[in-house]
């Protein structure tokens, strides 16, 4: 990991959502990263002047204080300008959905993370890019058959999957409103091109969360149970293709669809995010 010098300059861009919400963080982290670096603020009114602002950087390192949105939005346009891999991201947390940021590894504190936007390290992170050239920085989840927005449910309990367990329960635990129970869906859920739950095996949930081992994807189905709970299916690989009925997925904050087939690869240390450096 590399360290920075205050000597960069920033292009600091504050996303409009995080003026409304919580201005005194905005003013905050905009004073601490103003006395530490030469800074340029952006007060982008929209998402067409929020990437035109990027896309006009220059040499300077872009700052987004914003939500998780903010950050995927930010992610998204440069993974799309084929410009990820040689931009250094960082973030100051402030709005409502945080739980991205915070499992990536960024303070949610205003002056924290903005010191860290100072003083942190470069962390090289994997990603998640789907067939329709969409990414998915945290947690891809494709909950039960018309369960989106779903009600709070259990999350998968092994260590790869405990860093995203906030994420995933801040994500479901929503309000449902009136209409059919959530049944279980029968999809073909392929890891590398090998069938690991066939149509006729419904399923009740399916995990995907990049930053596996040797650049892999932590993969978990959850069929459905009958009787005793039934055994959930952990595999790793580099490709994860869902097959089946009209099916919706929920990606970090956002959820997408319906499609019938869709698949996802990653890409190894694809961006690069600043944190706080070890003690």
């Amino acid at each position: 990991m590399a360290t920075f010098a205050t000597s960069d300059q920033l292009l600091v861009i504050i996303d409009p959502a995080a003026r409304q919400r919580d201005g005194e963080s905005v003013r905050i982290a905009k004073d601490v990263l103003s006395a530490g670096a030469a800074t340029k603020v952006c007060l982008p009114a929209g998402p067409e002047e929020f990437a035109r602002a990027l896309a006009r950087r220059g040499s300077r390192r872009p700052v987004v204080i914003g939500d998780d949105g903010a950050l995927i939005r930010a992610v998204t346009f440069l993974h799309r300008q084929r410009e990820l891999a040689g931009c250094v991201l960082s973030m100051v947390p402030v709005g409502g959905a945080l739980s991205v940021a915070q499992a990536l590894g960024v303070p949610t504190g205003a002056v924290a993370a903005a010191r860290a936007v100072l003083d942190g390290v470069e962390r090289r992170l994997d990603l998640l890019v789907d067939d329709s050239d969409g990414v998915v920085l945290g947690a891809l989840r494709i909950p039960p058959l018309a369960a989106v927005p779903v009600a709070a449910e259990p999350v998968p309990s092994r260590g790869w999957l405990r860093p995203y367990q906030t994420l995933v329960r801040s994500l479901s635990a929503r309000p449902v409103p009136a209409g059919p129970r959530p049944g279980p869906s029968r999809l073909r859920v392929e890891v590398d091109g090998e069938t690991v739950v066939d149509l006729d095996q419904p399923v009740e949930g399916i995990w995907v969360t990049p930053g596996g081992p040797d650049g892999l994807a932590e993969v978990e189905v959850r069929p459905a149970s009958v009787g005793a709970e039934a055994t959930p299916v952990r595999t790793t690989g580099r490709t994860v293709t869902v097959t089946g009925a009209d099916f919706r997925y929920r990606a970090d904050v956002g959820v997408a669809g319906p499609v019938r087939r869709r698949t996802w690869r990653v890409v190894e240390a694809a961006w690069t995010l600043t944190v706080p450096g070890v003690p």
